[in-house]
């Protein structure tokens, strides 16, 4: 009786290309369809809800976020044909979401609009967007100039601090009457530092210097940075008192460098710096320390007869949502107050569209998310797989910030969730985000590991 063997499949001849997927650009055109007219039919919904009748300009809305959204896929087929299909659409249908939140909440504040400018800032999103897929065609580049994105994001983070304070925090500069936040800006900026840094220095992070119980610290001239970073998210805190933005700056950094070396216990470090910073920072500072205590009592002003405070309202918020939301344009978030379209938006959607909605948008970020690490794994050059975990981390991370602060589920930050609050440097930042994880996917697609002349250490692609 003789035994059957398993035959291995063919090897491919050598110096075969290998096999590419397909372009994915019709899948993208077919996605973008039902983006924009979900993102239409919510802004007609609003405007049922709350005044009975279908908004007037609902047309033009929906051919100008067609038109954006028809721009972008352009620019993408012309210079990015490989690029993973699924971001696009996800990037203009949260955009087009918070568009529609935005205008249902205009309709309470009929003197303070915000929808028109939050379309503009899109479109000038969209216009970034476009620049940096036609303009950029190997992110290999931006490698040369880490140290000028450092000293940039440096000054970026600086300058708020010369500004007059804005609900408490330094994070803004005002004149006339226009307002940016170059902390949005520079965390694209320090990405792209820490991901050539640690690129450049992984092997030494991860296999130099002393053994500290399970720890293997490197030498000091490669943990001088590390150090710095910490200090410096420390520093953004106290200076201008954005708990939001040290968070996220120096979770990128932990995350990347857990990612470089491939050793747990930086997270386990990292982890600790943070929690005696923010814990240091959260009894000495007031208003940080204000935040605190209002995470830790969030009705501490109502049993003092004062009425609920923005952190109450946005608990009744969501539990007036219940599982299928009361509908467009139905809600009373407005009463969180004057942060109810940029910090607390997400009340507004967890409130009228309920859990289910909830859970729909925060699906839309995971897979965004997801599809971001998926480059970093296929990308086999260090900077690249770098830079597409921590754009990704980016977004992942501000993401559970902001919906940890609305629920209580941690301190309040005071920052914006990515596409749907309103702010402008917000949603260009991260439609600049979107645009380099387009190219890093497309690069990723277009050279797989077997053909990719620039690969320089192993793994295999999932």
């Amino acid at each position: 009786m003789t035994g059957t063997t398993a035959q291995a499949p063919p090897t491919p001849p050598a110096g075969a290309p290998a096999v590419r997927p397909p372009l994915g650009r019709g899948t993208e055109l077919v996605l973008l369809v039902p983006a924009v007219l979900l993102a239409v039919c919510g802004y007609c919904a609003a405007g049922l809800g709350r005044t009975g009748a279908v908004p007037p300009g609902v047309a033009a809305y929906g051919a100008g976020l067609g038109a954006l959204a028809l721009l972008a896929h352009i620019a993408v087929r012309l210079r990015a044909p490989y690029a993973d299909p699924v971001l696009l659409p996800i990037a203009v249908l949260l955009n087009g979401i918070g568009l529609v939140l935005i205008y249902r909440l205009d309709l309470e504040t009929p003197g303070d609009r915000a929808a028109p400018a939050q379309l503009v800032w899109s479109a000038l999103g969209v216009a970034l967007f476009t620049v940096v897929v036609l303009a950029l065609r190997d992110h290999r580049i931006l490698q040369r100039y880490a140290y000028l994105c450092m000293a940039a994001a440096l000054v970026l983070m600086i300058v708020p601090i010369f500004f007059p304070a804005v609900n408490g925090a330094r994070i803004w500069i005002r004149f006339g009457g226009f307002s940016i936040q170059p902390g949005e800006f520079a965390k694209i900026l320090l990405a792209l530092f820490f991901a050539s840094y640690l690129a450049a220095n992984r092997h030494a992070l991860a296999y130099t210097g002393r053994r500290m119980w399970r720890l293997q610290l490197p030498t000091g001239r490669v943990l001088g940075p590390i150090v710095t970073v910490w200090l410096l998210s420390v520093i953004v805190l106290v200076l201008e008192r954005d708990l939001g933005t040290s968070l996220l700056f120096f979770g990128l950094f932990v995350v990347l460098l857990y990612v470089a070396t491939g050793r747990t216990g930086w997270i386990a470090v990292g982890l600790a710096l943070a929690a005696a910073g923010a814990t240091a920072v959260g009894r000495l500072e007031p208003h940080v320390h204000t935040r605190v205590q209002d995470w830790l009592h969030p009705f501490a002003s109502i049993d003092a007869g004062q009425g609920p405070n923005q952190l109450a309202q946005s608990l009744f918020a969501f539990a007036a949502g219940g599982l299928l939301g009361t509908g467009l344009g139905l809600g009373d978030s407005i009463l969180i107050g004057f942060a109810a379209k940029s910090d607390f938006i997400l009340a507004t959607a967890g409130e009228e569209l309920g859990l289910a909605g909830l859970s729909a948008l925060f699906l839309l970020y995971a897979l965004l998310v997801e599809r971001g690490f998926r480059t970093g794994l296929a990308l086999r050059d260090p900077f690249g797989r770098l830079l597409a975990v921590g754009l990704a981390s980016i977004v992942a991370l501000q993401s559970f910030v902001i919906a940890g602060g609305v629920t209580g589920l941690i301190p309040l930050t005071g920052m914006a969730m990515p596409f749907l609050a309103q702010g402008g440097s917000s949603v260009v930042t991260n439609w600049i985000i979107v645009a380099l994880l387009i190219r890093l996917s497309d690069s990723a697609r277009r050279h797989p590991p077997e053909d990719d002349p620039t690969a320089t250490d192993g793994g295999t692609v999932r």
